[in-house]
């Protein structure tokens, strides 16, 4: 049998999983207990309409019980990681290191969303993933233990310093706390390096997205989920790496 379609069934299954973290950990709620419910009219859904994709389908995105629509955050959140389990087959095979990319990837697909709806960074997903990270490079991944603490040390002070900066220079929060140990969870993963040309580039996008807003009619003190910014160029990095690298390079010799 081939592994991708099982790599894309424990995706999927997986990607059920992140959205009950999605829902539940801003609203302070446990993970672990407590049947998922409708949002609307809160009827405990049953075993056969919580199937990652098919259910969603099936309902047509509607409750079995009250027909309030069911967000499209759901199946996307499901497709994509899905899509995340056969990227890193395909980069890295079926190993451990695979595996642990995988995981990795997908808890920055749920610190992003929640980053992007709520403007908080749950601790228990970047600091639970900054300490097994640091775990995981002494034991299995190539980083290295020296490696992973001088990437969290890379990330999160480079961030903290930029935002003490900021609220030295304007008198005002410019980035979150949050933002910080995210930076050093990536960093514990991907090392001092990555984890610096990860802000780079999430600063590009961030400040792309900022004047997409503002020319929408926003301000310039509109807030931006620099976290979601960040779990994206992770992500990229992860992968196209070394071209975004090259790419950048080849810009500063013109």
């Amino acid at each position: 049998m081939s592994v991708q379609l099982p790599a894309a069934l424990l995706g999927l299954i997986l990607g059920s999983f992140l959205n009950v973290l999605i829902h539940r950990l801003p609203r302070d709620q446990s993970p672990w207990f407590g049947r998922s419910r409708c949002p609307h009219c809160r009827r405990p859904v049953r075993w056969f309409e919580n199937v990652p994709l098919l259910s969603f389908l099936a309902l047509r995105g509607r409750c079995a019980g009250c027909r309030g629509r069911i967000a499209w955050r759901y199946p996307l959140v499901e497709l994509a990681t899905a899509a995340l389990a056969l990227a890193c087959l395909e980069r890295f095979g079926p190993t451990a290191m695979g595996t642990i990319y995988f995981l990795f990837l997908a808890t920055l697909l749920a610190i992003a969303w929640i980053d992007w709806e709520h403007m908080i960074i749950p601790d228990e997903l970047s600091l639970g993933a900054l300490s097994l990270g640091i775990l995981l490079a002494a034991t299995v991944l190539p980083l290295g233990l020296v490696g992973a603490l001088l990437g969290v040390v890379a990330g999160a002070g480079f961030i903290w310093l930029v935002a003490a900066a900021y609220k030295a220079m304007r008198g005002a929060e410019g980035m979150g706390f949050g933002d910080v140990k995210l930076a050093g969870m990536i960093g514990a993963f991907l090392g001092p390096i990555h984890v610096l040309f990860i802000i780079f580039l999430a600063s590009v996008l961030g400040s792309i997205y900022g004047v997409w807003v503002v020319a929408r009619g926003g301000t310039r003190k509109s807030m931006v989920a620099f976290g979601t910014f960040l779990a994206a160029s992770a992500a990229l990095s992860l992968f196209f790496g070394e071209s975004l690298a090259f790419w950048y390079a080849s810009l500063l010799r013109r």
